[in-house]
């Protein structure tokens, strides 16, 4: 009964397929290593987690400081001391401390004999463990502290259960860190009833990069409250709470924040509580909890609705696992080593985390106006977490693929919150705040590719007038330099002036860079003027799709000696120097040597003004590779392919419209075999939110998304003998078959779609949509004739 409760909300029809092969994954969740990206800044987290869940029960590290971590997101795996165990975390954000890490509850052995708070630097109410003693899969977490305490970790989407252990007639003690969010907090509350044997409370938090040098001060603000109910099957054998350096044994509430500052400006400041309990006769103690972002009571009804009374950490663990294995199954290969499914099903897994849930079991959610609202009628759920600046480069386009009708609640939640907005879509949505981080428009190119891609449960027509709205109508925040560089209050900065000029001004833009702003601008301007004209709106088409050609005004064919670059200009017209390839003047996180390549929309358009497809060409080898003509894959040169970041992702690709995409395949191959891999430094940098592993995905899958607004995809060969990609809940299928798929295959000879020679490097969105099958021939070395016809590149 316990695992029917759990799974009944995950049920989902099975999708059509071709029949299986003998060596095709059957269960994807078997090849799941949650670690991979816990080190070298993939900011991931190993801890308990659903697709799309609301929880997410992971370890926060710590490395002697109360107010900060070891990694952005509250884990790193070279760091093996904690502090708890905390109830929420975001996969992969770049800014340090990340978000979240709520609540952070820690098993300790001892007595509770000062405050916790006052332990700032982590000696006496923290514990160190080693990676023998931690387990990592998906949905389940367990690992053994070196203080003889262990805790065991399984979820379902709103709710957990967990067993800690302590060692026999030890002190046992469970502390609630109720105030010691990741980047602090504003207050929190607890209360212990040592009667029901539960554990209540709430954290008042926010601050989302609050703490970045570039405008993070405006974000030093409060945006969401979760709640969280706990209750245990023993009794308490004592309690205490603790308010700053003050602890109060016997006490059963405490209330107070730590603010949003670090270091000692905070050190020493917040509040919790603890319960213990009598290890002689029993040293496990059983914890349930339920969290919420509206209510007490919210949480409540999450534990009660998601997890049976008597349901077990394995129960629970079990049901998850399904839950991930159903996900996952999304896509099946076939073939391939070992580590090359590690990669790629961990690489799935890191996607399908986000976005996540905010509203509870019964509907309701915390609005961005600061209210409680209730999800629209045909709406499943409400999501948040939008990296929209990473994610509308490969993640929205996977999330489109294989989970349609989370993609379509998830542009309903995005045009929910604009509306409780006063109109204003945010480029980076965490919970229920705007927190404005980073640039561009990137709803409009994220709904605009939904729509493209056949996603059509949400209000399609409101989010287009909404965001065209958005486009066109200069709004008061346009004209605020607060949060600026990297936190603009604007999500269309200086638009009046943009309409006008055809160009952000780097010195009147009130953005992280005029250049990059244009871009940014004229790639959603083009996602938008596709979309209207999928509804038929030819007025704003023609509008908007003139508008993505405003990348030609920050393009300077003198910007050096030798060649032209995207380049930050005035008001007044003039070029913003002096100009060097290498600097990030005018640019967001990147150069104008990654930044010149940022035209995805118009490759042919960007291949005439660098003097014709052949010069481009020469120009992306550069961009590729060293002047001694070894690769420069990796980053660290700013005048060559970053991995790490997303301006320049979608490079490796361009190949592609350049008539030469053998080029693409081996460039994309070299990146796949030696900046991925597994391991916990097997993503190249920050994950941000699926962004990396979704581009991961797709390289292995051979297709890749043309441009943000469209269902094309770009050709190149696959990692697998065969991929079968059925979409959750659709009965359509697209099989891809490379028979002679092998690190020693990169290269693509021929290409079939549904039985027909397929002679263009790109393929139709309507199989995109649709399903079919498409069989590659590969080869050891490049077929430099096929798919360079001039009539058939990708435009």
């Amino acid at each position: 009964m316990a695992v029917g409760a759990l799974l009944a909300p995950l049920v989902e029809a099975p999708a059509a397929s071709a029949a299986p092969r003998a060596d095709e994954v059957r269960h994807p969740v078997d090849h799941v290593d949650p670690l991979i990206g816990s080190a070298g800044g993939g900011n991931t987290y190993p801890g308990a987690t659903l697709p799309f869940g609301m929880i997410a029960w992971s370890p926060t590290s710590t490395t002697g400081d109360q107010t900060n971590t070891a990694a952005a997101n509250g884990y790193s795996y070279d760091t093996t001391r904690v502090r708890g165990f905390s109830l929420t975390h975001v996969n992969g954000a770049g800014c340090h401390p990340g978000a979240a890490g709520d609540v952070p509850i820690m098993p300790f052995v001892g007595e509770v004999d000062s405050s916790p708070t006052a332990d700032t630097k982590d000696q006496k109410y923290a514990a160190t463990f080693s990676h023998e003693k931690e387990k990592a899969e998906p949905g389940h977490y367990r690992v053994g502290l070196d203080s003889g305490a262990a805790a065991d970790l399984a979820v379902s989407e709103r709710a957990g259960v967990a067993d800690f252990s302590f060692p026999r007639n030890a002190p046992a003690r469970l502390l609630f860190r109720t105030s010691n969010s990741l980047n602090g907090s504003e207050n929190a509350h607890i209360e212990i009833d040592r009667r029901r044997h539960k554990v209540t409370g709430w954290v008042l938090t926010g601050a989302f990069c609050g703490r970045r040098a570039n405008g993070g001060e405006n974000n030093r603000k409060t945006y969401y409250r979760l709640y969280f109910s706990a209750s245990f099957d023993r009794a308490f054998s004592t309690v205490g709470t603790w308010e700053n350096d003050r602890l109060s044994p016997g006490a059963t509430t405490a209330d107070g924040g730590e603010g949003y500052l670090t270091g000692a400006d905070r050190a020493g400041r917040g509040s919790g509580g603890y319960v213990g309990f009598d290890t002689v006769r029993d040293n496990d103690v059983r914890m349930r909890l339920g969290i919420s972002y509206v209510s007490l009571a919210g949480a409540e009804a999450n534990l009660r609705t998601e997890i049976a009374p008597r349901a077990s950490v394995a129960d629970v663990a079990a049901a998850g696992r399904a839950a991930w294995d159903r996900r996952l199954r999304a896509i099946r290969v076939s073939g391939g080593s070992e580590p090359r499914r590690a990669a790629f099903y961990t690489a799935l897994y890191h996607a399908l985390q986000q976005p996540n849930l905010i509203s509870d079991a019964d509907g309701r959610y915390p609005g961005m106006d600061g209210t409680p609202h209730r999800i629209e009628r045909g709406q499943t759920a409400q999501y948040s977490n939008f990296s929209g600046w990473d994610q509308y480069r490969a993640q929205v386009q996977l999330l489109a693929l294989l989970q349609p009708e989370v993609a379509g609640d998830f542009a309903q939640s995005l045009l929910n919150f604009a509306r409780q907005n006063g109109g204003v879509w945010d480029r980076w949505v965490h919970i229920s705040g705007a927190t404005h981080v980073m640039t561009g428009d990137p709803s409009a190119a994220t709904l605009a590719t939904f729509y493209a891609m056949g996603v059509r449960n949400f209000d399609a027509k409101g989010a287009f007038d909404s965001l065209y709205r958005q486009a066109t109508v200069p709004h008061p925040d346009g004209l605020s330099d607060k949060g600026c560089p990297g936190q603009c209050e604007g999500q269309r900065p200086g638009l009046a002036q943009y309409l006008e000029s055809r160009y952000a001004a780097q010195d009147a833009c009130h953005c992280w860079g005029g250049a990059a702003e244009t871009l940014e601008d004229s790639v959603a301007d083009d996602a938008l003027a596709r979309w209207a004209r999928l509804l038929g709106r030819t007025k704003e088409a023609d509008e908007l799709g003139a508008r993505g050609g405003y990348w030609r005004n920050v393009f300077n064919p003198r910007a050096t000696g030798t060649a032209g670059y995207i380049q930050a200009r005035n008001r007044d017209g003039s070029w913003v120097t002096p100009f060097d390839p290498a600097s990030d003047r005018g640019f967001a996180q990147g150069s104008a040597a990654t930044y010149t390549w940022m035209v995805p929309q118009d490759v042919q358009g960007l291949a005439d003004a660098m003097g014709g497809r052949d010069k481009a060409a020469a120009r992306l080898d550069g961009f590729f590779h060293k002047p001694d003509g070894s690769w420069s894959v990796r980053g660290g040169d700013p005048l060559r392919y970053d991995p790490t970041n997303e301006p320049g992702i979608h490079a490796p690709w361009l190949y592609n419209a350049l008539g030469q995409p053998w080029k693409t395949q081996e460039t994309v191959r070299q990146i796949v075999t030696t900046v991925y891999g597994t391991g916990p430094k097997g993503l190249p940098g920050n994950d941000d939110l699926g962004t990396m592993s979704a581009w991961y995905v797709f390289a292995a899958l051979g297709l890749y998304p043309q441009a943000p607004g469209r269902a094309e995809a770009l050709l190149t060969g696959p990692l697998f003998p065969r991929a079968v990609i059925a979409p959750a809940g659709q009965r359509r299928a697209l099989t891809i078959d490379a028979p002679d798929a092998s690190d020693t295959h990169p290269y693509v000879h021929a290409v079939r779609v549904n039985g027909r020679p397929h002679d263009t490097s790109w393929l139709d969105g309507s199989v995109v949509r649709r399903g079919g099958s498409l069989s590659f021939d590969l080869a050891d070395r490049p077929d430099t004739s096929w798919a360079t016809d001039p009539g058939g590149l990708p435009r």
